[in-house]
C-alpha cells in the first residue's frame, strides 16, 4: 500500500520557514507585498482569494486586495495592473482567474510586470522556465516539485508521465521535471493508448481535470502518483483525476485529494512573493 504524501503538513512547514524569512526581511526594512485582484463574484474564486489573504496575514506579508464588479471594463483592469506595476509596496501581482468573458486574460497577464508575476504565467517567465533560468515558477507545478523533494523522491533518470498539457500545470511541470533529469512524456485526453503510457511511468502527474480518469490498474507497481485534479462528485465529495482507492493499492506514494497538491499552491505563491521582495532589496 502507498505512503500518503501529506501536502498539508509539508505546506505548514514551508509556511513557517516563509514567515521566518519575512521576519528577517522586515528587520532590514523590507516588507513583502502581494496585490490580489478579483473581478466579479465567482464563489470558488472568492474563497480562494480569502484563503490567500489569510495566508499572507499569517506569514506577515502585506496584502492589498482589489475587488472589482463583474462588468469592469478591460481597460480599467489594465490601468489598475499598470498602477500596481509602479507601486513600490507591491512585489507580486495576482489577477484571479477565470476573468469574465469580456476581458482578454492573455492581455491582462501580459500587462503584469514579469518582475511582479508571482503566478509565473507571463510568457517571459514561461520562456525563462523553458531555457532553465526561471524568474518565478508557476505555483502549482512549483508545489509539486517541493512535494517530491520533501518526500525524498529523486527524479534523475526516472520515467515521468504528465497527463495534461495546460500552460498552468502540465507544460511547466514537465519542464521542471526535465530540469531534474527525468525522461518526460506529456499525455492528454486524446493520447492513443493512455493506459500503456501511464503504465510505463515511475512518476505519474495527473492534471487533466477529469474525475478518476486515470485508473489504478494502469499504474506500474510502486509508481509515485501526484494528483492535481479537484473534481466535485455530487454535493460534497471531492475526487482527483486518479482512481484513488485502486491506485493506493499499487503505488508506493500518492497525494490525497483534498490535502495533497492543493495546500502547496498558495504556499508557493507566498514563496514567490518573498523571493520578489528579496530581489527588490538586492537591487536597492
Amino acid at each position: 500500500m502507498a505512503k500518503l504524501i501529506d501536502g498539508k503538513a509539508i505546506s505548514q512547514q514551508l509556511r513557517q520557514d516563509i514567515a521566518a524569512e519575512v521576519s528577517l526581511l522586515k528587520k532590514k526594512g523590507f516588507t513583502p507585498g502581494l496585490a490580489v485582484v478579483l473581478v466579479g463574484d465567482d464563489p470558488a474564486s472568492r474563497t480562494y482569494v480569502s484563503m490567500k489573504e489569510k495566508a499572507c496575514q499569517t506569514a506577515g506579508i502585506f496584502s492589498l486586495e482589489h475587488k472589482l464588479p463583474e462588468n469592469t471594463p478591460e481597460n480599467d483592469l489594465l490601468k489598475l495592473v499598470e498602477n500596481l506595476n509602479r507601486d513600490e509596496r507591491i512585489d507580486g501581482i495576482l489577477v484571479q482567474l477565470p476573468l469574465p468573458d469580456h476581458i482578454n486574460s492573455d492581455r491582462v497577464i501580459e500587462t503584469i510586470s514579469p518582475h511582479k508575476d508571482v503566478d509565473g504565467f507571463h510568457p517571459y517567465n514561461f520562456g525563462r522556465l523553458a531555457v532553465g533560468k526561471p524568474l518565478f515558477q508557476p505555483c502549482t507545478p512549483y508545489g509539486i516539485m517541493k512535494l517530491l523533494e520533501a518526500t525524498g523522491i529523486d527524479l534523475k533518470g526516472k520515467e515521468v508521465v504528465v497527463v495534461g498539457r495546460s500552460n498552468i500545470v502540465g507544460k511547466p511541470v514537465a519542464l521542471m521535471c526535465l530540469a531534474k533529469h527525468a525522461t518526460v512524456t506529456i499525455c492528454h485526453s486524446r493520447t492513443v493508448d493512455l493506459p500503456a503510457k501511464v503504465g510505463q511511468a515511475d512518476v505519474v502527474i495527473a492534471a487533466v481535470g477529469r474525475a478518476e480518469m486515470i485508473k489504478g490498474a494502469w499504474l506500474k507497481a510502486g509508481a509515485v502518483v501526484i494528483d492535481v485534479g479537484i473534481n466535485r462528485i455530487g454535493e460534497k465529495k471531492l475526487v482527483g483525476d486518479v482512481e484513488f482507492d485502486a491506485a493506493f493499492e499499487r503505488a508506493s506514494a500518492i497525494t490525497p485529494v483534498p490535502g495533497g497538491v492543493g495546500p502547496m499552491t498558495i504556499t508557493m505563491l507566498l514563496a514567490n512573493t518573498v523571493e520578489s521582495c528579496k530581489k527588490r532589496m538586492n537591487k536597492g
